[in-house]
């Protein structure tokens, strides 16, 4: 026999659900992060942090707002991506000022030389700020143009999360090139891992867009066959190592 007005139980706990879920959408992807920066700032050593994945999540980040005006998706996606920008610019900041100040007599190098032998390695902060900012306005004005064209939206939502989605292929080729995961941190894949499956199941349940879903998945096999490189390089005897092995995160490039 149903039990009249259960409904006003049954509401309230899955609105609470949702928002959990939201809420950890929002800001779990950025959790990793904070103890990196608080071990760089209490050691003033950023050399196991590689700002290239900066570069990366801000490329990502930024697609995918441009995508959300040809197809608005969930908004905790949308908000997502503003935390994980202002996540990496602060990452982008310490990590700057930290470098720089270890630094002894370096010859300056600033965004406005257009040097590519030193692309993204630059002085300051503020060179960084100016390059996340040339790109969101050179991208924002071809998105602008071509709006309209459904191609156009689609493909721009695919390059959005591929990008990220291939965040960890170059750690999985430098264990692979090395046949070692010395200095990777398996604490932090395995909170890649746990993070990037519940993104996956997101977006399958939330009906977000196919390029989520498919790169989502991209994503989390890549974490695994990080997780077995671990597993199956751990299990072989060391070797004395012909290369210098340095402090890298999971996703380090």
């Amino acid at each position: 026999m149903d039990v009249p007005g259960s409904d006003w139980l049954l509401v309230p706990l899955q609105q609470l659900v949702s928002w959990a879920a939201a809420g950890a959408m929002v800001f779990g992807g950025v959790v990793p992060y904070i103890p990196q920066y608080r071990d760089i700032r209490r050691t003033q050593n950023a050399e196991g942090f590689s700002t290239y994945v900066c570069l990366v999540l801000l490329v990502a980040n930024i697609l995918r707002i441009l995508f959300w005006f040809g197809r608005h998706f969930e908004s905790p996606l949308l908000w997502q991506s503003i935390v994980m920008i202002v996540t990496m610019l602060l990452m982008l900041k310490l990590c700057t000022e930290v470098r720089v100040s270890n630094e002894l007599n370096v010859k300056r190098r600033f965004f406005a030389d257009f040097d590519p032998h030193h692309f993204w390695h630059w002085s300051s902060f503020a060179d960084y700020l100016q390059c996340v900012l040339a790109f969101a306005g050179v991208a924002g004005y071809v998105t602008y143009l071509s709006i309209d064209s459904a191609l156009f939206v689609e493909t721009l939502g695919f390059l959005a999360v591929l990008t990220e989605a291939m965040l960890g292929v170059p750690q999985l080729y430098r264990n692979h090139r090395h046949r070692s995961t010395e200095g990777m941190s398996i604490k932090m894949v395995l909170m890649w891992t746990s993070g990037d499956t519940f993104k996956t199941a997101y977006f399958l349940l939330n009906g977000a867009p196919l390029q989520f879903s498919v790169c989502g998945l991209l994503q989390v096999l890549v974490d695994l066959a990080i997780l077995a490189q671990a597993y199956a390089f751990a299990r072989r005897p060391s070797k004395p190592s012909p290369h210098t092995v340095h402090p890298t995160s999971a996703k380090a490039l």
